[in-house]
């Protein structure tokens, strides 16, 4: 079996090498029959990829001990559903999982333009499977899953496994990887279009409406990815945080970055033949910051708890790098007069500008992130010294840019195109704006005098109520004009422009996650050694240790801590923080218990029994708000559910009329 895996892997490379040789040469020498070959390579190459990962799992789940990944990231006893997440949990399984991931990506892809887009799909297919037999490389050379373990010249057996990290054994860990790769490797949909179109000076922005869809979805991942390493960092690490500017969380929030400025500036190329060169830059540069990231995770450049041991994988990575990114600036700069923009930008205070500006926060915030995380590689590599980012700095960094952004949020989508009025800003903005100074001198009166916390919610006052307005507006003449109540007008509003509403409610998902965001400027914590039967204090909490328990499963010995916790005397929750030894890996691990709750979570994490007097070492900590920043994501995801469904009405943006109707009116107004 280790053998058929092995040269499914192999037979998969040379394929896909044969994939982009095919294509390229069919484009260039107009051989159809060379084209659709290269086509079909793309699904044998899904067959064989299917084939190698369906035995890596099969070696997985039946404990085959004879293969060294098997031996390294799993053991008998783990539960069956570890042992499936066991394939991405080390180097070779993940790598594995991001080719059967892109296979996916390129059958869906040849399938669904089988008699589209003729002219781009060669060089689409050629982008794609390039792509594939670079990480197809690495899994076929050096690191290979189907390594067994030997002795001189005989296959050896262990009687068990190592074991998965601890530390990713956790419900979230089940699908936090893959969600991400969905995202990460999605968006070389999206730059094989836009690669496609350059090399062939496709008319119009075929590429654009052809891949906004794939953006949208792909960006998705990303934030459910995030998400949910932010959910595992809290639930799991035992610091109570949900971000730690880590460095692989960091390359993980880059293309996210770049993604959203790319979702944004689509609009302006679809709607006013503008920033065709920016949508160009920024949606390659997503695509190399998600093969950057993951050679960061991988190189062992980084010390993260996220990252993978060191390995020599990380030259692959900068060569592949180093080519693709000489190549795609080659064909920018051989293209600029193809991209150039059909408008331009006529005033400053107009809902294009407001686009351009969200793009450069977006972007100078990216950049922030990057600079910070690549300067101790940097300053060591230059003097030898390792200089420390920490988490303050990034702080400083992002919190003004992330306000200004909030504050773009609301302003941005009620500008007029091309030209705002005074009358109009005064009509769409100056009750949301007193809205926002009410709350905020509210706030300070009730004794809040953070003034970043100040300043977030005051702007999420006001973009919240600039988005409530717009659902009103519409709905309420929709409403009207139909005869209905309200809430259908607004349901109605919502399908015939999904696209825009959806928009809508992505931004009020961000105005949750802020509030969130927020509320760790009043965060307290306490760590404090108790004997059993004492009680301590957190806030308005009293905390008495109950008693400590100990036992054991299968896969680890546990010890735990029941702790009764009182609020003004009366009953309010018990919980009991834990700590595991696995029985492989002797590591430990804390289990920590939340009692979550819309205004603050009560957290608790059983560090350690004291070696001296054994109290065990209770961490407690009080994170307001923080509850919002899930509720944000589920209207995120809200919102970019309604975003995907097609709208009733069929909008039409004709470029040409808009700007002959501006003729019009001027011609009237002399």
């Amino acid at each position: 079996m280790e053998n058929i895996g092995a040269l499914a892997i192999l037979l998969a490379f040379c394929l896909a090498i044969y994939s982009v040789i095919a294509s390229l040469v069919g484009a260039w020498k107009k051989k159809p029959f060379l084209i659709a070959s290269g086509e079909r390579a793309v699904i044998a190459v899904f067959g064989l990829i299917v084939v190698a990962t369906g035995i890596l799992l099969y070696a997985l789940v039946t404990s085959d001990f004879r293969y060294a990944y098997v031996a390294a990231h799993s053991n008998r006893d783990m539960p069956f559903y570890y042992k499936i997440s066991s394939w991405w949990g080390g180097q070779e399984g993940s790598l594995l999982l991001w080719n059967f991931i892109l296979i996916c990506y390129a059958l869906v892809v040849v399938l669904q333009n089988k008699k589209k887009h003729r002219a781009m799909m060669p060089y689409v297919v050629a982008t794609l499977m390039a792509t594939q037999v670079f990480f197809l490389t690495l899994n076929t050379f050096p690191a290979s899953p189907f390594q067994m373990l030997a002795q001189g010249k005989n296959i050896v057996e262990v009687q068990d496994g190592n074991g998965l990290n601890p530390l990713l054994q956790y419900w979230t860990m089940l699908i936090h990887p893959p969600i991400l790769y969905l995202g990460y490797v999605g968006f070389v949909v999206p730059f094989a279009f836009a690669l496609g179109s350059l090399i062939t000076r496709q008319p119009g922005d075929q590429w654009i409406f052809t891949t906004r869809r794939w953006a949208l979805v792909t960006w998705f991942f990303q934030s459910t990815g995030v998400i949910l390493g932010a959910g595992w960092a809290y639930a799991v690490l035992g610091w109570g945080g949900y971000w730690g500017w880590d460095p692989v969380e960091n390359v993980s929030f880059l293309p996210w970055l770049t993604s959203t400025a790319f979702l944004h500036s689509v609009m302006m190329q679809e709607k006013k033949g503008m920033m065709k060169v920016w949508n160009m830059v920024l949606v390659a540069s997503t695509f190399f910051l998600c093969i950057f990231g993951t050679f960061m995770t991988r190189s062992g450049i980084v010390a993260s708890v996220h990252a993978f041991a060191s390995s020599s994988i990380g030259t692959y990575f900068l060569v592949f790098l180093t080519l693709g990114i000489a190549f795609t600036i080659y064909m920018i700069l051989g293209r600029l007069d193809y991209l150039k923009s059909e408008t331009e930008l006529e005033s400053v205070v107009s809902r294009e500008s407001s686009f351009l500006f969200n793009n450069l926060i977006l972007l100078a915030s990216c950049f922030a992130i990057l600079w910070g995380t690549l300067f101790p590689v940097i300053s060591e590599a230059v003097t030898g010294e390792k200089v420390t980012v920490d988490a303050p700095w990034f702080n400083r960094v992002n919190i003004p840019i992330g306000l200004f952004l909030l504050f773009l949020t609301g302003v941005g989508p009620l500008l007029a195109w091309r030209r705002a009025s005074s009358e109009g800003l005064r009509r769409n903005f100056q009750w949301p704006f007193l809205g926002m100074l009410v709350l905020m001198a509210g706030l300070v009166a009730a004794g809040v005098h953070h003034v970043y916390a100040l300043m977030t919610f005051g702007l999420c006052f006001f973009v919240a109520w600039t988005i409530a307005q717009e659902f009103y507006k519409g709905g309420a003449a929709i409403a009207r004009k139909e005869s209905m109540n309200l809430v259908r007008g607004m349901v109605e509003l919502t399908h015939r422009n999904t696209r825009r509403y959806g928009g809508y409610l992505v931004h009020m998902g961000i105005v949750l996650m802020f509030i969130g965001f927020a509320g760790s400027a009043f965060n307290k914590d306490t760590t404090v050694e108790v004997e059993q039967g004492k009680s301590f204090h957190l806030g308005r909490y009293e905390m008495k240790v109950l008693s400590v328990n100990n036992g054991q499963t299968d896969n680890y010995v546990w010890q735990n801590a029941i702790v009764d916790v009182t609020v003004d005397g009366k009953p309010y929750a018990t919980l009991d923080p834990e700590r595991r030894i696995y029985s492989q890996s002797q590591q430990p691990v804390g289990a920590v218990k939340i009692h979550r709750r819309l205004n603050e979570d009560l957290y608790l994490n059983f560090a350690a029994i004291s070696s001296e007097a054994q109290k065990p070492i209770i961490q407690a900590y009080v994170f307001p708000l923080v509850s919002w920043i899930w509720i944000g994501y589920w209207v995120l995801l809200l919102g970019t559910a309604v975003a995907l469904v097609p709208s009733k009405m069929k909008m039409s943006y004709a470029r040409t009329e808009v700007v002959g109707m501006a003729g019009k009116h001027e011609k009237v107004a002399k």
